[in-house]
C-alpha cells in the first residue's frame, strides 16, 4: 500500500507541462531503488518470525514489536532520504512558497504593458485619414477571432488570457458600442480556440461559412452601423512551425471545406475569411481591419476590397493590451509603432522559404536546415535584390521593415557628420511635428557600404541605430543625438583567416522612414581599408574575431550578390536528398563519453574545510583569488548537484552556504509550468520591438526585475532574441524581429532593466533556434560564418556588450555538427573569449533526446542543466577523472558568480537558514515522528512489564 501510494504521489508530483513520461519513469525507477532495503528488511522480519515462532513468549514479544519499530524507523529514514535526495529538486518546485507581487507593482506592470500596446500598434493603412473615429459610437465587429483573439503564444513564452481584456472590452472602454448579436453569433459557433500546444496542434481557423450569416443578422448589423471592424488572427507557439502547406500530410485542419487548397500556407486567407470579407465589403461603407498575428501574413487583400479604409496590426498585446485598440481607434492614442519584419505579397518568394522546415539525412538519424540565403534575411534581401528595380520591389513588398503610419506628419532633418578622434561618428536629427495631432515619431538610421562584385557580401542597406521621440505637440520639434562607431559599418570577411573589415570607399549614413524610403542622407568616406585584426581589434571586443565556424558552413550553395544574384535559383532551391559525409559523422558529438582530455592533469582540490561563504564573494571580480579558495570547499557531490539540478532553480550547497534560488519562465512575463504565479502578462516580444522604443524596453525589464524580487525569483528565462528568419516560424511571437540590431538593442535594454533589480536574465536561445521543426531531432544548422556573426549572433553580442548579460540559455539545435549546448566555439571562444562574457550558460530543457550530455556540456562551456529529475544524461559521470572535475569546478564558478551577484544575495545575511519551507516542515514532522517512535518504544516496555512481570 505504501509503495502504491508513493507511486501515485510520484506521478502527481512529476506529471505536468514540462516533464515527460520518460522523466516520470526514470524517476520512479530511481526512487524504487531506495525501497529495496525496506523490502529486504520486511522479508528478513517475516523469516525471523517464522523461524522463531516456537520460541518462548518473551522472545517472540520483543521480536515482534522491535521488528515493527525497526521497520517503521527504516521507512521514515528512507522517506527522508528519498525526499532530500532524488526528489528534492522536484519538491523544491512543486512546494515552492513564493512571494506575491504587490498591487502597486502589478499596476506598474499593467501601465508599462499598456504603453507597449499603444506604441507597438502599427497603422498599416488609412485611406483619406479615415481614422481616428472621433465621434463614432456604434461599430460592428466581424470575424470569429474577435471573440478569441491572440493575446500571445504558447509554450514557455506563452501568456495567460483567463483575465485578459478582450477586444469588445477594449472598444467599450473607449466609448464604442458593439453589436451584441454578432458577438453571440460567433460565440455560439465556437467558444474556444483549437488546441495549439507543444504536444499537439490543431491548425483549424474557426470561421463561419458565408451561408451561416442570416439575412436578418446582416440587415440588423447594417441598421446598427455602417462601420465594421474585421479581425483576422493567426496563432503560433513553441514546438511547431506554422504549416507551409495546410493540406500536407500530418497537418490537422478541421475548418470549412475548401478553406485551403494544396500548397497554401497558413499565412494566407482561408476561403471562409475571403467570403466574410467580401460580404462585409458589400454591406458596409467603412471597413477597418485588425491583423492580430505575430507572424507577418500576406496582406495584399487589404487593397482588393474598396471599402477597407484602414488597417491596424497588433502582434499579441498580452493581458491588458486590447484596451489600446479602442484608444487608437478613438484617437486618444496616435499610433507610432513600426513593423519589425518585411511584409511580402508572397512569402513563398522569400529566399529562405524552400530551406525552412523538415529535412532529414538519408544515411543517419539527423535532421538539417541550410541557411542558404546567407546574410540576405528580410529587408536585407529585398532592398538588395531589387536595388534599382523600383517596379519589381513594389510588386514584391507591401510593407517594408520599419513601416508605420501616423495621424500626423513629421519632418526629419539630419545634421552634418562629425568624426571624433576615437573613430566615432556624431550627428543629430531634428524631428518636427508638421501636422495637427500630437504624436511620436521614430528616427531610423541606416548605412550603405561600397560593394564590389565578387567581394564580401553586403546588403544594400543596414539598420545602424534608431531612436524614438517624446510626444510632440503640433509645431513642436525635438533634436536627437546619435553617436556611432564606424566599426559598426564593417562587414565580416571570411578571407585570410577572417576579420571584420571596413572597406575603402564611399558610405552613406541615411535617415529613413523605413528600410526603403530615404528622408535624408550624408556621405562618409573611408580613405583606406580598415581591418580589425589582432593589432587593431574593435573597441568592444575582448579578443579579435577570427574564423571559428568553418565547420558550420557545410556543403551549401550560399546566395551571393555577385553578378546581380546570378546563383539565386540554385541557392534558394529546396535541398535534394542529402547524406552526411564521413567527416561530419565523425565530428558529431556522441551522447555519452568516457573521454577525458585532462587525465594527466593534477586532480583539483575538493571538499577542503574552509570558512569562506558564497556571500563573501558578492561584488568581487570574477578572477578574485578567493574564488579558488571557495571552490576548494566544494565536494564532487556538491558540484554535481549544483550543475545537474538546474531546472527552474539553482540548489543550495551547505559547504559554502549557498542559498537556493528560483529561475522562471518567460519572455512575456513570469510564468511556471509547475506552480501558479500572478504577475503581469506583457505583450509579446514582437510587439515590444514594434514600439522601436528602447526606454520602454528598459522599463519593461525593470518591472520584470521588481516583480521577480517580490516573487522571490532571481533568474528570468528571457528575453528571447532569435531571428525571424522565416515568416512561418512558430516561435516568432517570442522573438523580436528579422533584424539583428533592433533585436539586440531591445534585448540589451530589457536585460539592463531586470539587472537593475538584481534579476539575471537568460538571453536565449543561444543560438540559431530559428525554427521549431525538428528542434529535438538532432537538427544540424548550416550557415556561412558571415551570416552567423552578422545576423544570428549579433543580438546576443549586443546583449552581452551593452546589456551586461550574465546568463544565457543555449539551444536545442546543432550549429554545423556541434550541439549548441556543448559547442566550445560558441560558448568559450566567442561568448567568453571574444565578447568577454562572465556568467553562466544553461541548456534548454534537458530531455536527453539522444544527444544531450552533461559531461559534454560542461567540458565545452555550458554550466547548468535545465533538469528537474537529474536523468537523461544530465548528471555528471567519470568524476574520478581530473578533466571532468576541472570542468565541474569551472561550471560551478560560473553559476556561483552569477547567483551571488543577483537579488538572491541582496539582503542575505550570514547565518541565514539555507532550508526551504518544505524542508523545515519535514524537520517538524520528523521530530513528531521521533517522539511517537520513542513513545511507542516506551509503550512496548510498559506492555512487556504488565504481561511478563506480574
Amino acid at each position: 500500500m505504501i509503495i502504491g501510494g508513493g507511486g501515485w504521489y510520484l506521478h502527481g508530483l512529476l506529471s505536468g507541462g514540462v516533464v515527460t513520461m520518460a522523466d516520470i519513469m526514470v524517476t520512479v525507477n530511481k526512487v524504487a531503488k531506495y525501497l529495496i532495503p525496506i523490502l529486504l528488511l520486511l522479508v528478513v522480519i517475516i523469516i525471523l518470525l517464522i523461524v522463531f515462532r516456537k520460541r518462548d513468549p518473551q522472545f517472540k514479544f520483543w521480536l515482534k514489536w522491535e521488528s515493527g519499530i525497526i521497520l517503521l524507523v527504516a521507512i521514515v529514514l528512507t522517506l527522508n532520504i528519498v525526499l532530500l535526495e532524488p526528489l528534492s529538486s522536484l519538491i523544491n518546485l512543486n512546494y515552492a512558497r513564493m512571494g506575491s507581487v504587490s498591487e502597486a507593482t502589478l499596476k506598474q506592470g499593467d501601465n508599462v504593458a499598456q504603453d507597449i500596446s499603444e506604441e507597438g500598434t502599427v497603422l498599416l493603412k488609412n485611406t483619406n485619414n479615415y481614422l481616428p473615429l472621433k465621434s463614432q459610437k456604434n461599430i460592428n465587429v466581424f470575424g470569429w477571432a474577435s471573440t478569441n483573439p491572440i493575446y500571445g503564444g504558447t509554450g514557455s513564452g506563452g501568456s495567460a488570457s483567463a483575465n485578459s481584456v478582450n477586444i469588445y472590452q477594449g472598444l467599450k472602454s473607449s466609448g464604442f458600442k458593439t453589436n451584441n448579436s454578432l458577438n453571440k453569433f460567433y460565440t455560439k459557433y465556437r467558444t474556444k480556440r483549437p488546441t495549439l500546444s507543444m504536444m499537439a496542434q490543431d491548425w483549424t481557423l474557426p470561421e463561419p461559412a458565408r451561408s451561416q450569416y442570416s439575412k436578418k443578422l446582416i440587415a440588423n448589423s447594417k441598421a446598427f452601423s455602417n462601420t465594421a471592424l474585421v479581425v483576422i488572427a493567426r496563432p503560433g507557439g513553441e514546438g511547431a512551425d506554422l504549416p507551409k502547406d495546410v493540406k500536407a500530410k500530418g497537418v490537422t485542419y478541421k475548418g470549412n471545406k475548401g478553406d485551403f487548397k494544396k500548397g497554401d500556407t497558413y499565412l494566407q486567407l482561408t476561403k471562409s475569411e475571403r467570403d466574410m470579407l467580401k460580404m462585409v465589403n458589400s454591406n458596409f461603407k467603412n471597413v477597418i481591419v485588425l491583423v492580430n498575428s505575430a507572424n507577418p501574413m500576406e496582406l495584399g487583400w487589404l487593397n482588393k476590397y474598396d471599402h477597407i479604409k484602414s488597417a491596424l496590426w497588433m502582434a499579441g498585446p498580452g493581458e491588458k493590451g486590447f484596451s489600446a485598440l479602442g484608444q487608437v481607434l478613438r484617437g486618444k492614442v496616435n499610433p507610432s509603432g513600426r513593423t519589425v519584419d518585411t511584409y511580402a505579397y508572397n512569402i513563398k518568394n522569400s529566399p529562405s522559404f524552400n530551406n525552412f522546415g523538415d529535412f532529414k539525412y538519408s544515411n543517419g538519424k539527423y535532421s538539417f536546415v541550410n541557411y542558404s540565403e546567407n546574410i540576405y534575411v528580410g529587408y536585407k534581401f529585398y532592398e538588395t535584390y531589387y536595388k534599382g528595380n523600383e517596379k519589381g520591389y513594389e510588386q514584391a513588398v507591401q510593407y517594408p521593415f520599419g513601416y508605420g503610419m501616423s495621424y500626423t506628419t513629421f519632418t526629419q532633418k539630419m545634421s552634418n557628420l562629425k568624426q571624433s578622434m576615437d573613430g566615432s561618428i556624431k550627428f543629430t536629427v531634428t524631428v518636427k511635428n508638421t501636422g495637427k495631432t500630437a504624436g511620436k515619431d521614430v528616427v531610423q538610421a541606416y548605412y550603405t557600404a561600397p560593394y564590389n562584385n565578387n567581394d564580401t557580401e553586403k546588403a544594400a542597406t543596414n539598420l545602424l541605430s534608431f531612436k524614438k521621440t517624446k510626444k510632440l505637440q503640433p509645431g513642436a520639434s525635438q533634436t536627437l543625438n546619435f553617436k556611432l562607431k564606424r566599426s559598426d559599418m564593417s562587414s565580416y570577411s571570411e578571407k585570410n583567416g577572417g576579420a571584420y573589415v571596413l572597406d575603402q570607399g564611399d558610405y552613406q549614413i541615411q535617415i529613413k522612414e523605413n528600410s526603403h524610403k530615404v528622408l535624408d542622407s550624408k556621405d562618409y568616406n573611408v580613405a583606406q581599408t580598415v581591418v580589425y585584426n589582432k593589432n587593431n581589434k574593435r573597441s568592444s571586443d575582448k579578443k579579435v574575431a577570427t574564423n571559428k565556424f568553418a565547420d558550420a558552413s557545410g556543403d551549401v550553395n550560399y546566395l551571393s550578390r555577385k553578378d546581380n544574384f546570378a546563383n539565386y535559383k540554385q541557392a534558394t532551391a529546396a535541398p535534394k536528398t542529402e547524406k552526411l559525409t564521413n567527416k561530419q559523422k565523425s565530428n558529431l558529438v556522441a551522447l555519452s563519453t568516457a573521454k577525458d582530455n585532462g587525465t594527466n592533469e593534477k586532480m583539483p582540490v575538493t571538499g577542503k574545510k574552509g570558512s569562506l561563504e558564497l556571500a563573501d564573494l558578492r561584488g568581487k571580480s570574477y578572477n578574485d583569488k578567493n574564488w579558488d579558495k571557495l571552490l576548494d570547499q566544494l565536494s564532487i557531490k556538491d558540484m554535481n548537484r549544483l550543475i545537474t539540478y538546474g531546472g527552474y532553480q539553482t540548489v543550495s550547497i551547505g559547504s559554502i552556504k549557498k542559498a537556493h534560488t528560483y529561475d522562471f519562465d518567460g519572455p512575456s512575463g513570469f510564468t511556471s509550468f509547475i506552480i501558479p504565479i500572478k504577475a503581469t502578462t506583457f505583450p509579446v516580444a514582437t510587439m515590444i520591438a514594434a514600439t522601436w522604443n528602447t526606454k520602454l524596453a528598459n522599463s519593461r525589464g525593470k518591472v520584470m526585475g521588481k516583480q521577480g524580487n517580490e516573487l522571490g525569483v532571481s533568474g528570468w528565462y528571457g528575453p528571447a532574441m532569435n531571428i525571424h528568419r522565416n515568416a512561418l516560424a512558430g516561435r516568432n511571437f517570442e522573438y523580436y524581429s528579422e533584424d539583428s540590431t533592433l533585436s539586440g538593442d531591445m534585448a540589451a535594454n530589457e536585460i539592463l532593466g531586470a539587472k537593475h533589480y538584481g534579476v539575471y536574465a537568460y538571453m536565449k536561445h543561444f543560438a540559431m533556434n530559428d525554427q521549431e521543426t525538428n528542434r529535438l531531432n538532432k537538427l544540424l544548422t548550416w550557415s556561412s560564418e558571415q551570416a552567423i556573426r552578422e545576423i544570428y549572433l549579433k543580438p546576443f553580442e549586443i546583449a552581452v556588450k551593452d546589456g551586461k548579460a550574465s546568463a544565457a540559455m543555449s539551444s536545442f539545435n546543432y550549429i554545423g555538427d556541434k550541439w549548441s549546448g556543448a559547442n566550445d566555439v560558441l560558448l568559450q571562444k566567442v561568448l567568453r573569449g571574444e565578447w568577454g562574457f562572465h556568467g553562466m550558460v544553461e541548456t534548454d530543457y534537458f530531455g536527453g533526446y539522444g544527444y544531450m550530455s552533461g559531461n559534454n556540456a560542461i567540458k565545452n562551456g555550458n554550466d547548468l542543466m535545465l533538469s528537474t529529475t537529474g536523468e537523461s544524461g544530465s548528471a555528471i559521470v567519470n568524476t574520478k577523472k581530473s578533466g571532468t572535475v576541472k570542468a565541474m569546478r569551472n561550471a560551478s564558478h560560473n553559476i556561483l558568480y552569477t547567483v551571488v551577484n543577483s537579488s538572491a544575495y541582496k539582503n542575505y545575511q550570514k547565518g541565514d537558514s539555507l532550508k526551504l519551507p518544505w524542508q523545515k516542515t519535514l524537520i517538524k514532522y520528523d521530530i513528531i515522528v521521533a517522539i511517537v517512535l520513542v513513545a511507542l518504544q516506551c509503550l512496548v516496555v510498559v506492555l512487556y512489564r504488565r504481561k511478563f512481570n506480574r
